[in-house]
């Protein structure tokens, strides 16, 4: 009987507690929904905002700071005796999305998920847009803008961080007196500021893809609660919001904000047309086992690209595993599938020394 996988959970953030808490939110419930003794065994390495390393047995608060801080060369110590076949990325923060998962691929670890050059554009909203839109992807006008330079942008815009995630710092700006404090908004995020022209709303959808034997395949969509009128972008408070008990809430998973359309609805004209941008956009950025991208699509029924996210928790309330679930896929058949992808092809790379 073959041994089961050693997977590693690597969680935490090396930025700061809100970032931890997200990916304590998503990680936890991955290793809750995705637990299978028979055919992988879970360890968890967190990383805290001031560079420590802990391994605690689950990731319950008593027990990572119950677990021993170790310096990185002790955690290396560590992972080269536990010796892991697999790693799952669940830190959300910048460094975690692309520094970390460096180290990972360093150690010669298998990684689920799209490798750290990939997740390192895909943090940068302007490179994004500029080679999706390179491979024929239609994007809005758009204009970076650094300290001191003002947009030439036609009104009206959306102002946005250029490496901001969860909608940080968004603002849409219809009137010349609003973009001075729009960008100002935005700058405190990043050194960068993405000015994009507002593509006026018929739907704002989000398109998950997965690779299965060498194709691309499209999940069911997502469908965003917007309205011109009442709430023509989607902000911070639509995405995320804390509980009286300071832990971190999902607000966008409750039906009055998104839900999932049925694939097989064939009056539904958008589908077509999102699922081909959306192949487009996962082969143009050299995506690796799935994506995450979403999508405006204006009252004639364009398409525009508006962003990337290359994440994938494998929790119940992460975004390609609900889709995956609409489309007959449970969560711990997509794991299954994800490790044996990444412990298959051979994208390890330097020996971890054992």
């Amino acid at each position: 009987m073959t041994e089961p996988l050693r997977v590693l959970h690597l969680a935490g953030s090396a930025v700061d507690a809100f970032h931890a808490d997200l990916s304590r939110l998503y990680a936890a419930d991955c290793l809750e929904a995705t637990a299978d003794p028979r055919h992988h065994t879970d360890h968890v390495a967190w990383v805290e905002p001031d560079g420590s390393w802990r391994f605690p047995a689950d990731l319950g608060r008593e027990a990572v700071a119950a677990a021993p801080a170790r310096t990185l060369p002790q955690a290396l110590d560590h992972l080269a005796g536990l010796a892991p076949d697999v790693v799952v990325p669940q830190m959300f923060c910048r460094p975690g999305m692309t520094t970390y998962r460096a180290l990972i691929e360093l150690l010669g670890i298998a990684l689920v998920g799209s490798p750290a050059d990939v997740m390192a554009l895909a943090t940068d909203k302007a490179r994004t847009r500029a080679v999706v839109a390179a491979a024929g992807v239609a994007v809005p006008e758009g204009q970076v803008v650094r300290a001191g330079e003002r947009p030439t942008v036609p009104l009206p815009v959306v102002v946005k961080p250029v490496d901001a995630d969860n909608s940080d710092g968004v603002t849409l700006v219809r009137d010349a007196a609003e973009l001075e404090p729009a960008l100002a908004a935005a700058f405190r995020h990043g050194r960068e500021v993405l000015v994009e022209a507002y593509v006026p709303l018929g739907r704002e959808v989000r398109c998950g893809v997965l690779e299965r034997g060498g194709e691309l395949v499209c999940l069911p969509l997502e469908e965003y609660a917007v309205d011109e009128a009442t709430k023509p972008v989607r902000l911070a408070d639509d995405k995320l919001r804390r509980e009286d008990d300071g832990e971190l809430a999902l607000v966008a998973k409750t039906a009055t904000h998104a839900w999932i359309l049925d694939r097989a609805d064939p009056a539904d004209p958008v589908v077509a047309a999102v699922h081909a941008a959306a192949r487009t956009a996962h082969r143009a950025l050299g995506c690796r086992d799935y994506s995450l991208f979403d999508f405006r699509v204006d009252p004639e029924g364009g398409v525009w690209f508006l962003e990337a996210g290359l994440y994938c928790s494998f929790a119940r309330q992460s975004v390609i595993p609900m889709m995956a679930a609409a489309a007959g896929l449970g969560v711990r058949d997509l794991f299954a599938q994800a490790l044996r992808t990444a412990t298959a092809d051979g994208r390890s790379g330097v020996a971890l020394a054992r």
